[in-house]
């Protein structure tokens, strides 16, 4: 497997990867359209934690972290490193050394579809990643791969420079190009959410603040007591 090492991608403003920062995955998810998240499979080592960077990705074969060696030197302040494999790998090809290396050039963190070990570690020295598996499994330095190029995580593309925000509840990728127009979608929505969280906290259903009880009367639910329900015989 050949590969290709590509320098200086475009990458999204720091000022709209700051606004993106201050909401949630599912909140910037919801946002786009539901669009944009990188599957159910990668989960966090740590709690409580949100980051938001812009993609330096890398392209490695299974079981070999040449590539990460090689994307290190690609990485600066602001960026986050996103890790996939050419099929499935579960070993462990990240891990503290890495850490250390690009925490010192100012990266934000790690996502992975990938395996990764050392999480004891990872989190006291507060360096946040999300990965498919967590394994001790040790890897060689033999073949290789691309950095900054377009990947695939959990179905969505990632192109180096698009942003990516984690937290516990996953990953999300906004395009560079999109990621202004994403922040602004996510301001309008979390303001929707504070109306609706503030009348809930005063006792309003949800029922009648989204009209749902027209949509059940449109799909023909129906209200009925206990005892008829029994003497109906229906079953849910």
């Amino acid at each position: 497997m050949s590969g290709v090492i590509v320098t200086g991608p475009p990458r999204a403003s720091a000022q709209d990867v700051q606004a993106l920062a201050g909401y949630g995955v599912a909140t910037v998810h919801e946002a786009m359209g539901r669009t944009g998240l990188l599957g159910t499979g990668l989960r966090p080592i740590q709690q409580d934690t949100r980051v938001a960077g812009t993609a330096v990705t890398v392209l490695s074969w299974p079981g070999d972290n040449l590539m990460i060696h090689a994307a290190v030197e690609q990485c600066g302040e602001g960026d986050l490193l996103v890790v996939t494999t050419t099929s499935p790998s579960t070993d462990g090809m990240f891990g503290e050394l890495f850490a250390t290396a690009l925490q010192r050039r100012g990266v934000r963190g790690l996502v992975t579809n990938a395996g990764i070990r050392d999480t004891a570690e990872l989190r006291a020295m507060g360096f946040p990643a999300w990965a498919a598996a967590v394994s001790p499994q040790g890897t060689v330095k033999a073949t290789g791969g691309s950095v900054n190029v377009p990947v695939a995580i959990g179905g969505q593309m990632v192109r180096p420079g698009d942003v990516i925000l984690a937290d516990d509840d996953g990953v999300v990728c906004v395009p560079r190009e999109q990621a202004r127009r994403a922040a602004e979608a996510s301001e309008a929505r979390e303001r929707k959410e504070a109306a609706s969280r503030a009348a809930f906290q005063e006792g309003q259903l949800g029922l009648d603040r989204y009209g749902l009880r027209e949509t059940l009367e449109r799909l023909g639910v129906r209200y009925t007591s206990h005892e008829e329900y029994l003497r109906s015989g229906e079953r849910a």
